[in-house]
C-alpha cells in the first residue's frame, strides 16, 4: 500500500471514527430523553386511576437519577476517548439493556408496563454496529430478562410490589413462556434494527464519500477558476454579475467583491455580449486612469431538461453566461512589432545587397585615391590643397567600408564555431591591432586582470570582433588624455544559470544615462559623433548566439562597465 493509499484509509477510518462518536453522543442524550419521559410517565401512573404498577416515588428518583449520573460519565468519557468507540458503544448497549432490566424488575418483573424499554439498546445497538450490536444487545437483554423473571419466580422482589391487587408470581411454565415470547421479540427486532443500521451505514459512507468527492471537485474548481490566467465573470439573465476571478479583478483594479452584485454594462459598457465574433476587442477604462484593451467572448451555459435532453427555459435570474476576458495590448503590440520586424528584415535583406554590391566601388574609390595621393605628396609645392582634398576622400572612404563591414557583420551573423581559447592571447592581439592604429591615444592605460590560464568555451574570431568593439567603444567615451581601461575575467554564480565565465571592461567615462541603457544595444542608436550605432548591436548577437547575455552597469573608475557572460559546457575539457 503507498502513502497515498494508506493517507486515504486514514483518512475514511478518522471519519469513520467520528461519525460513530456523534451516533455514540446522540445514543447518551436518547437515553436521558426517555428515561425523563419514563419519569414523567410513572408520576402520571401513579394516579389510582391508572391501574399500573410503579416504584415509589422516593426510588423513582433515586433511580432516574442513578441514570443521569451514568450517562454522564459515560459522555465524559466519550468526549475525551480517541478510539475503541465501537467497543464503547458495545459497552452502552449493555448498560442499557441493563438499566431497562432493573427498570422492569422495579415496576413488576413480568407485569412491567415498561418492558418496551428493552428495544431502545436493541435498535441502539443494531444502528451503531449492524448485526453485531443488535445480537449483542438483545442476548444481553434476553438474559437480563430471564434473571429478572428468576428472581420473580424465587420471589425475590420488593416488598411495595405486594401491595398491589393485581400482582401474582408465574409458576415455572408461565415464566419459561414469557422469556420465549419475550426472547424471540428481542432478537426478531436486533434482525430488524440490523438490517436497517446496514442500510444507514453503506448510505453513510456513500454519503460520506460523496460529499468528500464533492468537496475535492469543488476545491479543484475554486483553485482552477482563481489561479487561471484569463479573467472569467460570470452573470445572470438579467446582466449582474454573480461571480468573477482573481484575474478578472487585476485586469479591471476592482476587487470580486465591488464585481459581484453590479451590473455589467456599468463596469464594462463596450462589451457587446450578443456578438459571436471569433474576436471580440473593446477599449476599457481602469479606475486609475490605465487604458487597456480587453479580448473577450461570451458563452450562456445551458441547463438540460432531464426529461427531454433539451435546454430548459429558465428565469432570467437562473440563466447563466460566462465572460472570458484577457489584456491584449501587449498581444497587439507583439503582433505590430512582430510585422514590423518582418518589414525590417525584408529591408535588412535589401539593404545588405546594396551594402555589398556599394564595396567594390567603394574599394576603386579608395585605391585611386591612395594613387592621387602618393602622386599628390611627391609634388607638395603646387598640390598641397589636392592632397588634402585626397585625404578626406581617402579617411571618409575608410570610415564607409568599415560601416558597411560592421552593417553586413550584422545583417548576415557568422554561426559561431566553439572551441576553448586562453583569453590572454585573444586579449593581447586586439591590444596590439588597436595600438597599432593611429588613432590610438598613447596616455591611454589598460589594465588586465584575468588568469594566464583561463579560458573561454566560443568563437575565438568572434569574441575577438566583440571585444574590440567593447574596447574601442570605452576608449571613446574616456576623458583625453587620462583614458583608463580595467578588464577583469573570472567565473561567476548567475542565477538560474549556475557557474558562467564573465568578461567585463570598464572606463573612467561619463557613464551612460538611465533613458539611454534600453537603447544602446539597439541597431544605429549612438550618442558618438563618428558612431555607426552597430557595435554594441553586434556584440549583443554575438553574445546571445553563443547562449550568453550582456549586462551594462556601472564601472569602480566611475564610468560604464560591461560584462559579457558564457555558459560552460557540461562535460567538457578545459
Amino acid at each position: 500500500m503507498n502513502f497515498l493509499s494508506y493517507f486515504k484509509l486514514e483518512r475514511a477510518d478518522d471519519s469513520y471514527g467520528e461519525l460513530m462518536k456523534q451516533q455514540l453522543m446522540w445514543m447518551l442524550l436518547l437515553r436521558v430523553v426517555l428515561y425523563t419521559l419514563l419519569l414523567f410517565i410513572s408520576l402520571l401512573l401513579m394516579d389510582e386511576r391508572f391501574d399500573a404498577i410503579t416504584m415509589p416515588p422516593s426510588l423513582l428518583i433515586l433511580f432516574i437519577l442513578g441514570v443521569y449520573l451514568v450517562t454522564v460519565g459515560a459522555a465524559l468519557l466519550l468526549f475525551h476517548s480517541h478510539g475503541e468507540f465501537r467497543r464503547f458503544g458495545f459497552v452502552q448497549t449493555i448498560v442499557d439493556a441493563a438499566l431497562a432490566s432493573l427498570l422492569v424488575y422495579l415496576t413488576g418483573a413480568s407485569h412491567s408496563v415498561f418492558f418496551s424499554v428493552y428495544f431502545f439498546p436493541i435498535i441502539a445497538g443494531g444502528l451503531l454496529a449492524p448485526l453485531k450490536g443488535g445480537l449483542l444487545a438483545a442476548a444481553a437483554s434476553t438474559m437480563l430478562y430471564a434473571g429478572v423473571l428468576g428472581l420473580e419466580y424465587f420471589g425475590v422482589l420488593p416488598d411495595y410490589l405486594y401491595f398491589y391487587d393485581d400482582f401474582e408470581t408465574h409458576n415455572l411454565f408461565g415464566s419459561v413462556n414469557h422469556f420465549s415470547t419475550k426472547g424471540l421479540s428481542f432478537f426478531l427486532a436486533a434482525v430488524i434494527s440490523a438490517l436497517f443500521g446496514a442500510r444507514l451505514k453503506s448510505t453513510t459512507e456513500a454519503l460520506s464519500s460523496t460529499r468528500q468527492d464533492f468537496n475535492r471537485l469543488t476545491l479543484l474548481y475554486k483553485q482552477i477558476f482563481d489561479n487561471i490566467s484569463t479573467g472569467i465573470i460570470t452573470f445572470d439573465g438579467n446582466a449582474i454579475i454573480t461571480s468573477a476571478n482573481n484575474a478578472a479583478a487585476a485586469i479591471t483594479g476592482m476587487s470580486i467583491s465591488a464585481m459581484t452584485g453590479r451590473s455589467l454594462p456599468a463596469i464594462f459598457p463596450d462589451i457587446d455580449t450578443d456578438s459571436r465574433a471569433s474576436r471580440n476587442v473593446c477599449d476599457f477604462e481602469r479606475d486609475d486612469g490605465q487604458k487597456l484593451r480587453i479580448g473577450y467572448a461570451c458563452t450562456n451555459v445551458h441547463r438540460l431538461d432531464p426529461a427531454e435532453q433539451q435546454p430548459a427555459p429558465l428565469p432570467s435570474e437562473q440563466q447563466l453566461y460566462i465572460l472570458s476576458l484577457k489584456d491584449i495590448g501587449e498581444i497587439e503590440r507583439l503582433e505590430m512589432q512582430m510585422r514590423q520586424s518582418e518589414k525590417l528584415a525584408a529591408i535588412g535583406m535589401m539593404s545588405a545587397s546594396i551594402a555589398h554590391d556599394f564595396r567594390n566601388p567603394l574599394a576603386a574609390i579608395s585605391g585611386s585615391a591612395q594613387v592621387l595621393a602618393h602622386e599628390f605628396a611627391s609634388r607638395q609645392q603646387d598640390s598641397g590643397a589636392n592632397y588634402e582634398l585626397t585625404r578626406i576622400i581617402l579617411r571618409e572612404s575608410d570610415r564607409l567600408t568599415k560601416t558597411i563591414a560592421d552593417f553586413l557583420k550584422f545583417a548576415r551573423p557568422e554561426s559561431a564555431d566553439r572551441e576553448w581559447f586562453r583569453l590572454t592571447t585573444c586579449l593581447e592581439d586586439i591590444l596590439q591591432v588597436c595600438k597599432a592604429d593611429p588613432k590610438w591615444p598613447a596616455t591611454a592605460r589598460i589594465d588586465v586582470e584575468v588568469d594566464p590560464l583561463f579560458r573561454l568555451w566560443a568563437d575565438e574570431k568572434q569574441l575577438f570582433t566583440a571585444l574590440s568593439h567593447l574596447i574601442n567603444n570605452a576608449l571613446a567615451f574616456c576623458p583625453r588624455g587620462q583614458e583608463h581601461l580595467h578588464i577583469v575575467a573570472q567565473q561567476r554564480m548567475v542565477a538560474d544559470r549556475g557557474t558562467m565565465n564573465g568578461v567585463s571592461v570598464y572606463d573612467n567615462g561619463p557613464g551612460i544615462k538611465d533613458e539611454d541603457v534600453k537603447k544602446i544595444f539597439e541597431p544605429f542608436f549612438t550618442t558618438r559623433a563618428d558612431g555607426t550605432g552597430l557595435g554594441l548591436a553586434i556584440v549583443k548577437q554575438t553574445i546571445e548566439a553563443h547562449n550568453g547575455f550582456v549586462v551594462v552597469g556601472s564601472s569602480p573608475l566611475g564610468g560604464a562597465g560591461f560584462s559579457l557572460y558564457l555558459p560552460i559546457p557540461e562535460g567538457t575539457r578545459r
